[in-house]
Parts: structure tokens; sequence; C-alpha cells
């Protein structure tokens, strides 16, 4: 019986990180923020078929916050959080590199406003694993806002740099055929 008294008391020390009940919710609620937070955003992307959709922006919140939740919970002093913050930024940035796309047959360039959205998302992660959830959900309803309504914007034809020197040139070659 020792054993399993020995046992159970090995595992209540692994998970007194806990620690009250007051510590439990506070984790919980900012974690739960995250998620549906990111949901939202994610929502959003895959309804208009982006490459990151639901899952990828929950899980980056929900990674984002647990990122920082972690070395908090460990006693880390907010001034040398900012390490863990720049690595979250740049492992951010791979997975929005990931979500970007060259077509190389017409030039287009897609994925941009989701790599941009993944962006985001970590940062609003952020923001409710610190404990600052009104600056997580203010963000994300502009996220929103920008993300829906912004749409309905008329998009504007980008005209290359050099697109009068080609004009220029296939004038001249239509020019040379017909003579």
């Amino acid at each position: 019986m020792e054993w399993m008294d020995r046992s159970w008391l090995t595992i209540q020390q692994e998970f007194s990180d806990l620690g009250s009940p007051e510590d439990i919710t506070r984790i919980v609620l900012r974690l739960l923020v995250a998620v549906v937070l990111g949901g939202m955003l994610g929502y959003e992307r895959e309804s208009v078929g982006a490459s990151a959709g639901l899952r990828t922006h929950m899980l980056v919140s929900l990674g984002a916050a647990l990122f920082v939740l972690i070395p908090l919970q460990a006693g880390m002093e907010i001034s040398d959080l900012s390490r863990v913050l720049q690595g979250v930024t740049a492992g951010i940035g791979f997975i929005g590199a990931g979500a970007i796309l060259k077509h190389t047959k017409h030039d287009d360039i897609k994925g941009v406003t989701t790599a941009a959205s993944v962006w985001l998302t970590a940062a609003i992660g952020i923001a409710a694993g610190m404990g600052r959830e009104a600056t997580a959900v203010l963000s994300a309803l502009f996220a929103l806002a920008i993300l829906a309504l912004l749409r309905l914007t008329p998009k504007k034809e980008l005209i290359p740099a050099n697109a009068e020197r080609l004009s220029a040139e296939g004038r001249s070659e239509a020019t040379e055929k017909a003579e």
C-alpha cells in the first residue's frame, strides 16, 4: 500500500501547478478565450476557402496563450517574457509563410491575408494568455471587421511596374508582324 500512496502523492505533486480554484479558473478562462477568439477568426477564413481555417487558428491561438502562460506560472518576470514572445512570433512566421502561395502562371500571390490573420491570431492568443482578455476580444473584433467588411470593397486591379514597357513591346511586335 505504501507504493500506491507514494504514487498518488507523486501524481498530486505533478498537478500542483494548478493550485487553488482561483488559479484553475484563471487558466481555464485564458485558454478558453484564446480558443474562442482564434475560432472566430478561423471560421471567417474557412468560410472564404482560405488555406488556414478554423482548426489552425484555434490551435495557433491556444498555443500562443500556452507559451506565455507556462513561463508566467513558473514565476518568470514579465520583463523576461520578451524572449518567449520573440520565439512565438518567429515560429508563427513559418506557419504564415506556408499559407502564402505564388501562382507562377499569372504571378498571383495568394494567402497573404490568411498569413496575416494567423499572425494576428497568435498575438490575440498571447494577449489572452497574459490575462489581457479585453485587449484580445477588442483585437479579434477589429480583425473580424477588417476581414469581413473590407472584403465587400471592390478590388483594384494592380498594374505591374513594367506594364507600359510590355505594352509598348507588344505593340511594336504586332506592328512588325503586320508589315
